[in-house]
């Protein structure tokens, strides 16, 4: 099968960059003040721990995937890519591979923090509905890194 036009990589490429991104931006800036007997207590981000590991996978995933779009960026241009050698493709092939695999990760913990979380406070559900809603745009950046994972086992050049 005959892999994929590096245009079709660079859109998937900004596509989990765009999703990352928004994530990123929702979950920072993801507060609430909880008001209880002793006081009000302002909960942030940084207070859930699978919070705070999704920042880390999204952190990693933006690094990544910025690397990525200056490499495809080049192949577009340019007409070819950047190492003639398979270097870039074992590159591309297990990086795909770790990223997507930490990202579905950071899904799953913030996922998982946020129902266990949600059913237990009564009072901070928009600060854990825009949890969900910052893991939502993780999953969909970790779909868009596992079709370029896909993408990246078809352009590795086949031993034989």
């Amino acid at each position: 099968m005959k892999p994929p036009s590096p245009v079709a990589a660079l859109v998937l490429r900004i596509l989990t960059l765009i999703s990352i991104s928004i994530s990123f931006i929702v979950l920072i800036t993801n507060t609430t003040t909880l008001s209880s007997d002793y006081g009000k207590v302002k909960l942030h981000f940084k207070d859930v721990y699978s919070y705070r590991y999704m920042v880390f996978t999204l952190v990693v995933g933006f690094a990544y995937t910025l690397l990525q779009i200056a490499f495809t960026i080049y192949q577009v241009c340019m007409g070819k890519r950047l190492s003639s050698g398979d270097g870039l493709y074992q590159f591309d092939f297990y990086g795909d591979k770790v990223v997507s695999y930490v990202l579905a990760t950071g899904v799953g913990a913030a996922f998982g923090a946020t129902i266990d979380l949600k059913e237990a406070s009564s009072g901070a559900n928009k600060f854990f509905n825009k949890g969900s809603a910052a893991a939502s745009l993780l999953l969909l950046a970790f779909l868009f890194t596992a079709v370029s994972s896909v993408f990246s086992s078809l352009a590795l050049p086949k031993k034989i």
